[in-house]
């Protein structure tokens, strides 16, 4: 059953490199931010790789600490880089107050928090991180602290904080920056002590630990002021260092109030939503789909470095809109990462998204994650997350949509010579598409690399027939027929196998009978 499990594995590799082959594909050129997919995870819910730091833990609270950590992360890095992920981002590390396993309640800007690990282990997730390729990203909080920070017992420290005064108008930056969110005393970013002491902190783990980029949390919350300045610091210490920023706002024209202060990209709340929207069932209007990627090109230098996703820690899990609609969760899963995964932007997936684990409201959402499962869903996240990587016309290309009506999506990406095709039947019947031959090179044919279609010209136009709830990524090719060299490769890798199984087995008779 081995050789066979080989032979087979063997068939498909070659399969696959003969259709990339042949469909042109672009060689990759030097990797930038653009062409990563991240890995969200929340570092206490994730696994609990070390029960050396498990005092005050309770699994069946879920405000209290489930045992996640650093070790538990290493554990793990080969579960997320066999889905294809190139990079993680962690919440918040540093020591937290009680009960703060979320890590937004930083009581010490300079310790890990006890529950993770040491320092010295956290280097080892980054080095562990770094020799399968995959970056590191750390959740950092400048707008607030925990109560019981020292600095609020500290008289020499009180011009440090805004004073207490809760966020009534979302509308009034005052209010915004100012106020005190969940009752967390807010930092006075304005005061220059303020202001040196996070820019030292921030420059400080990244030259400790060889960090690759921070997601900054509650942006808005902050002036735009202290936001320019803290790019240039931390961008001073390593090249190529990503910045990715929260402005939890659906409203594009509120996040690119922050797009000119060296913050890279910005986590897409508004693609998220329509996201939410259109793939939690079937049928769905996807008018409004592609909008956000023509605002993001008007509002941003870069809208390749916006981040997509669907879940994150703050929202009630799409899994759980899913089957509020009576809906298979895997199967929305498989069609919003394909969405999120071949448009613009940076794909950003929370953990558990792969498991199509359940979850309502805060903390209902932050739930431990679990390993033991079926992993088809798994497996197709990293089936696309290959193509993904594979295709430079997926991480760089212009998009073009060629049909969006009620559910049923063809949009083009392209890159120098390389073109790939998208098509997504998010409605409850098989669906039938034809697009002009005129629109595409001479003498091509789309081959699916994900379901395996292939599409050729037929009457000038190429028919793409998608069953119900299923989604294909085609690339490009130059009609080849029938490939009679590369069949006849496959033949001689079969009749090997089956000879040398035939000889083992008749040495193995010989042996018997001796």
């Amino acid at each position: 059953m081995r050789r066979v499990s080989a032979l087979l594995l063997i068939t498909i590799l070659l399969f696959n490199s003969a259709f990339l082959n042949a469909a042109g594909a672009v060689e990759k050129e030097e990797r930038m931010w653009q062409d990563e997919s991240i890995y969200f995870l929340m570092v206490d819910r994730f696994l609990n790789g070390d029960t050396s730091n498990d005092f005050t833990v309770d699994t069946q609270d879920p405000l209290a600490y489930h045992g996640g950590d650093f070790q538990g992360v290493i554990n793990e890095l080969d579960h997320i880089e066999d889905m294809g992920f190139t990079a993680i981002w962690l919440t918040p590390i540093f020591s937290n107050e009680e009960n703060g396993y979320h890590g937004y309640w930083i009581d010490d800007f300079y310790e890990t928090e006890e529950h993770f690990g040491t320092i010295e282990e956290f280097k080892t997730l980054v080095d562990e991180a770094h020799d399968r390729d995959i970056k590191v990203i750390l959740d950092f909080v400048v707008n607030h602290t925990a109560p019981t920070h020292p600095w609020m017992s500290d008289p020499e420290r009180e011009a440090w904080y805004h004073e207490e005064q809760p966020i009534r108008d979302n509308n009034d930056p005052e209010q915004l920056e100012n106020g005190w969110i969940y009752g967390l005393p807010d930092l006075n970013t304005e005061n220059p002590e303020v202001r040196e002491y996070l820019f030292d902190a921030a420059k400080w783990w990244i030259e400790e630990t060889d960090i690759d980029g921070y997601r900054l949390d509650t942006v808005k919350h902050v002036p735009a002021e202290f936001w320019t300045e803290f790019s240039s610091e931390v961008k001073s210490v390593k090249e190529d260092f990503y910045l990715i920023g929260e402005v939890y706002d659906t409203d594009v024209r509120k996040i690119a109030e922050y797009a000119d202060t060296g913050i890279d990209g910005f986590v897409d709340f508004p693609l998220a939503e329509q996201m939410r929207t259109a793939f939690q069932t079937v049928d769905e209007s996807t008018d409004r789909l592609f909008n956000y990627w023509d605002y993001n090109q008007q509002f941003f230098d870069n809208p390749y470095l916006m981040g997509n996703f669907i879940d994150n820690h703050d929202m009630t899990r799409f899994t759980r809109l899913a089957a509020e609609n009576n809906m298979f969760p895997g199967t929305r899963w498989e069609l919003a990462t394909v969405f999120m995964f071949t448009v613009p932007g940076i794909p950003i997936m929370y953990y558990g998204s792969e498991i199509a684990l359940d979850g309502g409201e805060d903390p209902d959402n932050r739930r431990l994650m679990d390993f033991n499962v079926d992993e088809e869903l798994k497996d197709y996240i990293a089936d696309v997350g290959e193509l993904r990587q594979q295709l430079p016309s997926l991480t760089r290309g212009t998009l073009n949509v060629l049909y969006n009506e009620d559910g049923m999506l063809v949009y083009e990406r392209e890159y120098e010579d390389e073109t790939s095709v998208i098509a997504i039947n998010n409605t409850s019947a098989t669906q039938t598409v034809d697009l002009p031959l005129s629109e595409f090179r001479g003498d091509s044919e789309l081959r699916g690399l994900l379901g395996g279609d292939l599409v050729r010209p037929e009457n000038d136009q190429f028919r793409i027939i998608l069953d119900r709830e299923v989604a294909e990524i085609y690339v490009v090719a130059e009609e080849t027929g029938i490939n009679y060299g590369f069949l006849a490769l496959i033949a001689a890798v079969w009749i090997f196998f089956i000879g040398l199984f035939i000889f083992m087995k008749k040495k193995g008779n010989r042996k018997s009978k001796a």
